[in-house]
């Protein structure tokens, strides 16, 4: 084990247990981390709030400014440093984990960004009797006291988006990072720390239960949400929130791919592998539906699978490795039984299908399920990909739509107007031409519609919706 961590929250708190972080590729226990009970989130609330009333006491955005620029600039000296811990702890590979930490470095970056080019608005006044001599405009305060609650698959660059805003916003943020990859987390906040930001703007804990975690996130001092995770836990926190409290919720889908006949095949596969496989599937928009039109279909499922099964799978901190393990062994065993399931029920296995090791999964293509078959119709969130003939536009589009969820949905073509139209038709809140659905750049929006989450993330959408829009109206008998 190598060392103990403790919950930074800003009126000390004792630890009431502690919970064991462990690699998931070879379950090597890397640390052991303090959790509160009650009595901590009740201090780290108090902590929060206090400084969120005195509002003399507020850091002024130039303020703001430094830490986040000293942020970043740590975080790109120990930027190896940090990638290495992200793939020990997550298991996806070295080199995405380093990308992770270019992105994370950068979405602190972009909060910078954001405050130096966005700010309030003029509102019209003088144009009727009631509004002569007035003028009027608005200014973006902080919202209160940000409870951020994330999750596993990006332990760095989910973080940087839920708490770069918060203080670029000026709002004291509680973090509980994801139980199974709190590490770079704790070390996101100490950085922080470290770069200037008073230890009470920023608090990280680990809660001792469910229970703990719904009472941080229901308390009447939160004044917003941000969650990451599973669609069943989102829905259930928002239905404890207290009167008031704003949220903004981001789940998962069962990302849809359609591919024209038209399409350079070519380049579907390149991109439809690292859409699917990319984290061992862990991803929120990873390609899972693969619609295809049936003359290409056989040929490009066959194409996929030989691909997937040369891809690298292993340690993810080897340099060579391109998809890592599972999050949980019982993960494995789970996706494991929805292929057999799928398999039984008329699918056919074109590659993979089996455990590697208990905690890897081979990379799986599947033909022709049947769309009731759970894999067609439930996020598996790993390496799982679905491939389905269709002979009309049209009806590719009816079964992407056909389920409760939408983000982010694809089409491959070279056909202006078939583009257009699976813009125009597909249920999603941003559709890729020519690209998987997984792509995003962190200044973009990224939101799940339907049972996919509530509001809209990207570091300027969060930073927005951690702010309100304060107006002044300002009467004087010179004014016109």
């Amino acid at each position: 084990m190598n060392r103990m961590i403790k919950s930074v929250i800003a009126a000390g708190a004792e630890a009431t247990g502690s919970l064991r972080v462990f690699a998931p590729f070879d379950q090597k226990i890397l640390a052991e981390v303090e959790q509160v009970g009650l009595a901590g989130i009740e201090q780290a609330l108090t902590a929060a709030e206090d400084l969120f009333q005195r509002r003399s006491a507020w850091l002024s955005i130039p303020t703001r400014v430094q830490i986040l620029e000293t942020l970043g600039r740590l975080m790109s000296e120990q930027a190896a440093e940090l990638a290495l811990l992200a793939a020990q702890e997550g298991g996806k590979p070295l080199l995405d984990s380093q990308l992770e930490v270019a992105r994370a470095i950068d979405s602190v970056r972009i909060a910078v960004e954001t405050l130096r080019t966005e700010s309030g608005r003029t509102v019209p006044m003088g144009i009727n009797a009631a509004s002569s001599g007035k003028l009027a405009f608005t200014q973006r305060e902080p919202i209160g006291v940000v409870v951020a609650i994330s999750a596993f698959n990006h332990p760095l660059n989910l973080i940087a988006h839920q708490v770069a805003p918060a203080i670029a916003a000026g709002c004291p943020v509680i973090v509980k990072p994801a139980e199974e990859t709190p590490l770079s987390c704790f070390r996101f906040v100490e950085l922080l720390h470290q770069a200037g930001l008073p230890e009470g703007w920023c608090q990280v804990l680990l809660t001792e239960s469910r229970t703990v975690s719904t009472a941080l996130v229901s308390d009447a001092r939160v004044a917003f949400l941000s969650f990451i995770g599973s669609a069943k836990v989102g829905w259930m926190l928002r239905s404890k929130l207290a009167a008031g409290t704003r949220c903004a919720l981001e789940h998962g889908g069962v990302a849809p791919v359609i591919v024209a006949e038209d399409a350079d095949l070519e380049s579907v596969v390149e991109k439809v592998l690292k859409g699917g496989f990319y984290h061992a599937g862990q991803v929120c928009v990873s390609v899972q539906r693969l619609f295809v039109q049936r003359s290409i279909a056989r040929s490009l499922a066959e194409r996929l699978a030989e691909k997937a099964a040369q891809l690298r799978v292993g340690d993810p901190t080897d340099a060579e490795t391109e998809v890592g393990p599972l999050i949980r062994a019982t993960e494995v065993v789970r996706i494991g039984g929805w292929v057999d399931e799928a398999v039984k029920e008329g699918a056919e296995l074109l590659t993979g299908g089996k455990a590697l090791s208990a905690s890897c999964y081979a990379c799986t293509v599947l033909y022709e399920p049947d769309k009731h078959s759970r894999v067609s119709r439930e996020e598996i969130f790993g390496p799982v990909i679905c491939v389905y003939p269709y002979d009309e536009l049209s009806e590719a589009i009816e079964e992407a739509n056909s389920l409760p969820y939408a983000f982010q949905a694809a089409m491959f073509t070279s056909n202006l107007e078939q583009a257009s139209y699976a813009y125009r038709h597909l249920n999603a809140s941003a559709v890729m031409v020519n690209d998987h659905t997984a792509f995003r750049v962190d200044w973009m929006p990224f939101a799940g519609l339907r049972q996919s989450g509530l509001g809209v993330g990207g570091v300027p959408y969060t930073l927005r919706e951690m702010q309100i829009e304060k107006m002044m109206v300002w009467h004087s008998d010179h004014l016109v």
